[in-house]
């Protein structure tokens, strides 16, 4: 099971290691909360996302038409 990335390829000693690692930094009790936390932020953000596609589109209808024609100058 590799995982690709931008920089090559990852295999699973690289994945246990970026673990390994990231206990290290955080320690055990950390990485749920910061796990529920980027969870609850992708929530978020799709429920936003949801909600910005339900709005009706009203910009096109409640603009009124105007025209660009020009009139001759009366002099």
């Amino acid at each position: 099971m590799n995982l690709v990335i931008i920089a090559g390829v990852v295999g699973p000693w690289q994945i246990i290691l970026i673990v390994a690692v990231a206990l290290l930094m955080f320690g055990g009790k950390k990485i749920p909360e910061l796990m529920g936390g980027i969870g609850k932020g992708m929530k978020e953000f799709k429920k936003a996302i949801k909600e910005e596609d339900e709005k009706p589109d009203t910009t096109s209808k409640d603009v009124p038409r105007v025209d660009n024609k020009k009139e001759p100058l009366k002099e």
